[in-house]
């Protein structure tokens, strides 16, 4: 829960001042690539001595050389009283014109540092530098939570649009910012004395006293030995100071050399406090490495999507928590409800559940799990759990357990409820921590823990029916999601396969993809992007619960296609199925990235049962690159429930489909179900599989597990499982 937390209200307490920051940062960033594009360097290997001695025959009244990180050469000089800065040809130290730093950058650069407010500004930004390193180190520990550690944390994100939108940012801006704030922190306690970069005082030295002349520059040893590549500055004695001496700053320290002898007067090491300056600068400017610089630009402009995208779903999250109606305090109920919830969805399906108790005469309180307790007044407790990520606690109750484990167990039942996603190896681990907890102090249980795939309003439903049975009372949970903004969609053609002694009748539908105004793509509205076996959520006329269909085609293809079995008695199935061309429904798109296949080269092997081919389906249509896809199909009639059954053999030629294997149940001689063909081709399946295969399945409940036993059986040989492909982000269902 720290990390979480720390990361939250950092990044919207310091959020908008950051991403002043990064957008000064940005621009900042290109100024070394501009430089580095400018620039007139002097080679490496030239001694410093050459350039000291071009200087003093073309500029006259040359008193500085700085070598710019950028590789430029400027001389600083007063010429008949007049300061001027040069740039100069280190070939032959001709004046190339004045040297005069923008005022845009300048004006920019003081914006960056201190807020143009001078040294409180400095200190203003150096503890938002301190707050964005543990914003992005707190944001790094989220990062390997969600995404399973460091091997996974390159692999496709989950989640939805706008989660993968921020993660996809993160992993781009999350070192950038951390080594910017490290840096940042560094070279602001060097501006406050806080670190020792300089010495306190320089060497007391002077150049000897004498009628000699003066030496010309390439005659003194030092300069002789030292190359432009390590130059920082070069200060050539004062005409009217004949005690003045020569001083050269470099990257390895700092000398002085006596005017008329050339002998080395002293000389300093740079100290570890100043290299780490250096090196600070550098990582943090980008100036005099342009590469570096480049890099910085981009996560500089990450920086407003990432912390936009984060705020959209903080508020997404605040919105998603109802305030709940008739909530009785917790001494005065009869029944305890505790959500855990991280985006705040669970709490829709707890007011639902209140409401229910309230209608039923109940006194019922409603609130967080850390807040968990039982009271001499209740009867009935239920806990409504969701799981983040893969098993972690949302952030409020990651306490909650500890002080589960601390109170003493009451007369009251406690009924644990969770929701996760099946994708996840750890579905709906954090409920079952929270019951196994319970069940360790003695807590009693009304019903078993049940799990909630991807927040199903049906599941919920069966879920309140077993409630209400066990309870003795009736419960009507009138759970009502908060839907996506709908399009209406309108009916192109359909392909019917009719009803028959096997099975109840299916359809294929095809509707025309309405076209959207650039806001509308933008936004993200209605059915602005869509991918195969993402979700078609349909609202069947009087009814506000949406049913919902896999999709067998993309918005590449320019339509929207769905297969839809009709349900005896299904309300939704049943209006679809009466469609004509030309008639429209109101739908929206639900993302299903968890099943969506990612871009790897990798071998496909897709499984299905009757009209869960679609999204199948869907992948080969896509199949463009003709990526090795092998597909396993089971239905129970090849002439009446072979669904597809045309265009995949039309796949099939296109090599769109490497191979197809086909059972069907109820036909003699069909070869049985999807299983048994999955144990005929094992040696096939080891090897696909060894050789990094992804699995989608779709279908059937019983049909997945099925097909998930079988797999187990086949891949015990090689030391595999689906567990372990699933751990390793290759296998998904998409179930029903």
């Amino acid at each position: 829960m720290g990390w979480r937390l720390l990361h939250r209200w950092l990044g919207l307490v310091a959020g908008s001042v950051a991403l002043l920051l990064g957008i000064t940062g940005t621009i900042l960033a290109w100024d070394p690539l501009r430089d580095a594009w400018q620039a007139v360097p002097a080679p490496g290997d030239l001694p410093v001595s050459v350039l000291a001695q071009r200087v003093s025959a073309t500029v006259p009244g040359a008193e500085e050389i700085r070598r710019l990180p950028s590789g430029d050469i400027v001389v600083y000089a007063f010429d008949a009283g007049q300061p001027r800065a040069l740039r100069v040809d280190p070939a032959d130290g001709r004046a190339l014109g004045a040297y005069e730093p923008s005022g845009v950058s300048r004006w920019v650069k003081n914006l960056h540092r201190s807020f143009l407010l001078g040294d409180a500004g400095r200190v203003a930004a150096a503890t938002v530098a301190l707050a964005m390193f543990v914003l992005s180190v707190s944001g790094l520990v989220l990062m390997l939570r969600r995404m399973g550690g460091w091997r996974r944390l390159a692999t496709r994100v989950r989640g939805t649009p706008l989660q993968r939108v921020h993660v996809l940012t993160g992993r781009v801006t999350v070192a950038v910012l951390c080594v910017s704030a490290a840096t940042a922190m560094y070279m602001s306690a060097a501006t406050f004395a806080l670190v020792s970069v300089d010495a306190e005082r320089d060497p007391d030295v002077v150049s000897a006293a004498g009628a000699q002349a003066d030496l010309p520059g390439d005659q003194l040893p030092l300069l002789q030995r030292l190359r432009m590549q390590d130059l920082r500055q070069l200060d050539f004695p004062a005409a009217a100071d004949p005690e003045d001496t020569w001083k050269v700053v470099t990257t390895q320290g700092r000398g002085w050399i006596d005017r008329r002898s050339g002998q080395t007067l002293a000389w300093e090491d740079a100290s570890m406090a100043q290299r780490v300056h250096d090196w600070s600068m550098l990582l943090h400017t980008g100036e005099g490495a342009w590469v570096w610089a480049l890099v910085l630009a981009l996560g500089g402009a990450s920086i407003p999507l990432f912390w936009g995208s984060g705020l959209i779903l903080w508020r997404q999250a605040r919105r998603r928590t109802p305030r709940i109606a008739d909530n009785s305090t917790a001494s005065h109920a009869d029944v305890l409800i505790f959500v855990a919830s991280e985006s705040g969805a669970t709490w829709g399906f707890a007011e639902a559940l209140h409401a229910a108790l309230v209608r039923g005469g109940h006194k019922v309180h409603s609130s967080g799990l850390e807040y968990f307790q039982a009271t001499a007044a209740t009867r009935q407790v239920f806990v409504l759990a969701a799981t983040y990520g893969d098993g972690e606690p949302p952030a409020h109750a990651a306490k909650a357990l500890a002080r589960i484990t601390r109170l003493p167990s009451t007369a009251a039942p406690v009924t644990v409820l969770g929701f996760g996603d099946r994708q996840f190896t750890g579905f709906c681990a954090y409920a079952q921590a929270v019951d196994e907890a319970l069940r360790a102090r003695g807590w009693a249980q009304l019903l078993p823990l049940e799990r909630i795939h991807q927040q199903s309003a049906q599941e919920f439903a069966r879920w309140g029916e077993a409630l209400a049975q066990a309870l003795g009372e009736p419960l009507a949970l009138a759970y009502r999601p908060r839907l996506s903004p709908t399009t209406e969609l309108t009916l192109m053609s359909r392909e019917d396969y009719p009803d028959h002694a096997a099975g109840e009748a299916a359809v294929i539908l095809r509707f025309a993809w309405p076209a959207q105004r650039w806001h509308e793509r933008l936004r993200g509205c209605g059915l602005a992007r869509f991918a195969a076996g993402d979700l078609l959520g349909v609202l069947p006329p009087g009814s506000s619960v949406p049913r919902y269909y896999s999709l067998a085609s993309s918005s590449r293809d320019g339509f929207v296609e769905i297969c839809v079995r009709k349900i005896s008695g299904g309300l939704c199935s049943g209006h679809l199925h009466e469609l004509r061309p030309g008639e429209r429904i109101q739908a929206f798109i639900r993302p299903n990235p968890n099943f969506a296949l990612d871009s790897a080269r990798r071998p496909v092997l897709l499984i299905g049962a009757g009209t869960g081919v679609a999204p199948l389906a869907g992948f080969i249509r896509g199949n463009d690159g003709r990526q090795a896809m092998h597909l396993y199909f089971g239905a129970r009639n090849p002439a009446l429930d072979f669904y597809f059954g045309p265009q995949i053999q039309a796949w099939l030629h296109e090599r769109r489909l490497a191979s197809l294997r086909t059972v069907f149940s109820r036909s003699p001689g069909g070869g049985g179900y999807v299983q048994d063909a999955l144990h005929r081709d094992a040696a096939k399946l080891r090897e696909l599989l060894s050789r990094g295969a992804i699995v989608r399945v779709c279908g059937s409940r019983p049909m997945a597990q099925g097909v998930a036993q079988a797999l187990d059986d086949i891949l015990g040989a090689i030391r595999l499982s689906v567990v372990q492909l699933k751990a390793a982000g290759r296998y998904a269902e998409d179930v029903f």
